[in-house]
């Protein structure tokens, strides 16, 4: 019983089960699964089927793909909150990126029949799901035009407008340290030119690192990204 009240607490706290009603929440909550999942570990595989949703409750987790040479892309950063594995229960197709905890990462484990139960019951989950979808198919958008259109300088302004969020005091501002190697990966250029961008966009008040090692996003870099 204590296990599943648990359970209950933790999937209100979801915004994709926020609108189950009591008894639909009740029967999400007794066959879910809390899982954690080390640094750098797979929560899915790309190329792979898990036949299961995963929440992710705590953590941080990156959204990674990879061609036939091996080389990595970063397509995304999921966060407390987010979800994964919807596409691969609605059309039965193995996963087209793999995803891994970045740092250690708790999550909730949905199996599909439960996920495929709560779709026709409950109209708002569905649409929650649709609009979750719909976001991450205007994410891919904006990936191909910045890719296909866009410079190495514009390309990293968008991926650091991506990556900031509010303070609380009107600034923008990324809290973790931005590693040359993974940006790289984001916007499909070499670490070295990277480098030298994000040098060249510091020198010109672009981006300032501030004492405590978050880096502070000017408003001004909208007009390369």
């Amino acid at each position: 019983m204590t296990t599943m009240v648990s359970n209950l607490e933790l999937i209100r706290r979801v915004p994709i089960f926020s609108m189950l009603t009591v008894s639909q929440a009740e029967s999400v909550a007794d066959t879910v699964v809390k899982r954690r999942f080390k640094r750098g570990e797979p929560i899915v595989e790309q190329g792979k089927k898990s036949n299961a949703l995963s929440i992710i409750l705590t953590g941080r987790a990156r959204v990674i793909t990879t061609d036939a040479r091996g080389r990595e892309v970063i397509l995304a950063t999921m966060h407390p909150g987010d979800y994964v594995g919807e596409m691969s229960l609605i059309d039965d197709e193995p996963h087209s990126a793999s995803v891994c905890a970045e740092i250690q990462t708790d999550a909730l484990i949905l199996g599909r029949p439960e996920f495929a139960r709560c779709l026709p019951e409950n109209s708002s989950m569905a649409y929650a799901v649709l609009r979750g979808l719909v976001q991450r198919l205007r994410h891919a958008d904006h990936k191909i035009e910045s890719l296909a259109l866009m410079d190495v300088y514009g390309r990293v302004a968008r991926a650091l407008l991506e990556s900031a969020s509010e303070d609380g005091e009107g600034n923008a501002v990324i809290r973790d340290k931005v590693s040359r190697q993974d940006m790289a990966k984001m916007v499909g250029a070499s670490r070295e030119m990277v480098s030298r961008v994000m040098k060249d966009l510091a020198e010109r008040g672009f981006i300032e690192t501030r004492d405590d090692g978050t880096l502070l996003v000017k408003e001004r870099l909208h007009s390369l990204g």
